[in-house]
């Protein structure tokens, strides 16, 4: 064990190819996946927590059933939706990064959502009769609540990025884990442990764990700044 630990650091300092490939492939996935489903969630996450109208509840509980979804599950309905005998075959995006990025938005938009409906459901009702004494209304109002929102769209958004990355589930059914091509980190760690490649693995994990501390420790400063 102690030799393969010694080969996953030196494959992580000399820049293995295979290994900048799969760090590569992952970045592209996750960055691309968290910022769409950011652009979707935000504006949808404001309005749902801010707005009061008939039925708001229901919206509530139907994205906070699918922030719960199975990554299987999507997996799932986008393979049978995209496969050769599905409705959407011809397309060929089957095995495709461009497949899995839309999986990831589907399970990554409703936990945007919910988090941002949960924050500005906190403080709409000051701001809205703060708004209402100095004379703002509509977009004005709604825009406001996104500037009283930056810090957590912030961290919103490295929750989206840490859910992007270590989503295994969906990419992995939709992505078909294919070397050179559509193997991320969590795929690969999978795949390689099996095949009997620890080095690869062990490097792979010891890279995708800095990346979630680094993530967690940003996330835990912007929700102290959010505390003051």
């Amino acid at each position: 064990m102690s030799s393969a630990i010694g080969k996953a650091i030196d494959m992580i300092l000399g820049l293995d190819p295979e290994l900048m490939n799969i760090l590569g492939t992952t970045a592209k996935l996750c960055l691309t996946s968290s910022v769409i489903a950011l652009l979707i969630g935000v504006p949808l996450g404001v309005w749902l927590g801010s707005a009061r109208f008939k039925g708001r509840g229901a919206l509530v509980v139907i994205n906070r059933t699918l922030m719960g979804m199975p990554p299987v599950v999507c997996g799932l309905l986008f393979y049978i939706l995209f496969s050769g005998v599905g409705p959407f075959g011809k397309l060929k995006l089957l095995f495709t990064v461009t497949l899995m990025i839309a999986a990831q938005v589907v399970l990554i938009t409703p936990i945007v959502i919910g988090n941002m409906e949960s924050f500005v459901s906190g403080i709409s009702e000051d701001l809205r009769e703060s708004a209402r004494g100095i004379g703002i209304g509509g977009m004005k109002r709604y825009l406001l609540l996104m500037n009283e929102s930056l810090y957590h769209i912030f961290s919103t958004y490295l929750l989206a990025f840490a859910r992007a990355i270590a989503e295994v589930g969906a990419v992995s059914m939709v992505g078909g884990a294919i070397a050179w091509k559509t193997n991320v980190m969590t795929t690969a760690i999978m795949q390689y442990t099996n095949r009997g490649n620890f080095s690869l693995g062990i490097a792979l994990g010891i890279i995708l764990m800095t990346i979630s501390l680094v993530v967690n420790i940003v996330i835990s400063l912007a929700q102290r700044r959010l505390s003051r």
